[in-house]
């Protein structure tokens, strides 16, 4: 595997060479030192120049230059995924010795979203000071109106979850657990982590770091709320995602001097054992599926 520096220097000798190129910069974790490095980091590089038309869907100018990837991804040329149609081109590559580049392609122009950033090369010397401003990663305290969106959002999405496992539709089920209702378990967990570290660290994309932050406990009960596809072992997973995300909304509610719904909580957790024990359908209607879904938790 080509070392960091090697592929550095890749990048900026094909830019030098390129007079169409006329500054690099490297975002992403590469330029964020707090960070953790690892062989996974992409080198997340932005080509800026003035006409991207040459560089436009051209795997054989990328071929030609950084070698052929062994997977390929370009966005902009896609149907399933939409794309952005901002004017940039981006190169999502993977080489055989396991080194990725997501190359952006993008007119001459940057504008500083506070996102960490490296200037690699500046031809004219005319690129703009980059402003880096760390506390763009830290994680940011909620309103109240966001605080009780994301309970809501949580309490609700996870009937979902319980009509799916009821009716036998495992996908459906899965993805609810695993799209709104997650999402709003680690947000909270995020504000937790917050509120213990004073907002001054980064849980990471999609709560990554949330092992290094978390109370060890709290990150225990977090591994019990992923389950396999047994009926079972989802039910155990979905009430204990309810009762995690309430014993942390509950301390973040307390530190930022926000109401927390305990009604709103115990109304979902009702309506959840009225469904895992089959009391919902009427006598002599649906008997045979709630016998099915009795047996799935058993």
């Amino acid at each position: 595997m080509r070392t960091p520096e090697e592929m550095m220097e890749l990048i900026l000798q094909v830019a030098k060479e390129d007079d169409r190129i006329r500054a690099v910069t490297l975002g992403g974790s590469r330029a964020n030192p707090d960070c953790p490095a690892d062989v996974y980091q992409d080198f997340d590089v932005a080509f800026y120049v003035e006409d991207v038309a040459p560089f436009w869907d051209n795997p054989a100018w990328i071929a030609e230059k950084f070698g052929t990837p062994s997977l390929l991804q370009r966005p902009e040329s896609m149907e399933l995924i939409p794309p952005d149609r901002d004017g940039n081109y981006f190169y999502l590559m993977i080489f055989p010795d396991g080194n990725r580049i997501d190359l952006n392609v993008t007119p001459e122009h940057y504008e500083d979203d506070g996102e960490p950033m490296l200037l690699l090369l500046d031809k004219d010397g005319t690129f703009p000071k980059i402003a880096v401003a760390k506390d763009h990663w830290y994680v940011k305290k909620p309103t109240g109106k966001l605080f009780a969106d994301c309970c809501n959002e949580f309490h609700w999405c996870l009937n979902n979850v319980a009509k799916g496992i009821a009716r036998d539709e495992l996908p459906y089920a899965m993805e609810m657990m695993n799209r709104p209702v997650r999402d709003m378990l680690i947000l909270m967990l995020e504000w937790h982590v917050g509120v213990d570290w004073d907002f001054q660290v980064s849980p990471g994309k999609c709560g990554k770091y949330l092992k290094k932050y978390l109370p060890e406990p709290m990150y225990e009960r977090l591994k019990a709320t992923y389950s396999g596809a047994e009926y079972g072992s989802m039910w155990r997973a979905a009430f204990e995602t309810l009762y995690l995300f309430g014993d942390a909304a509950r301390r973040v509610a307390a530190a930022l001097g926000f109401p927390y719904d305990e009604q709103e909580e115990k109304g979902i957790e009702e309506y959840m054992k009225l469904v895992k024990d089959g009391r919902l359908c009427p006598k002599g209607q649906g008997q045979e599926t709630e016998r099915k879904g009795r047996e799935k938790t058993e």
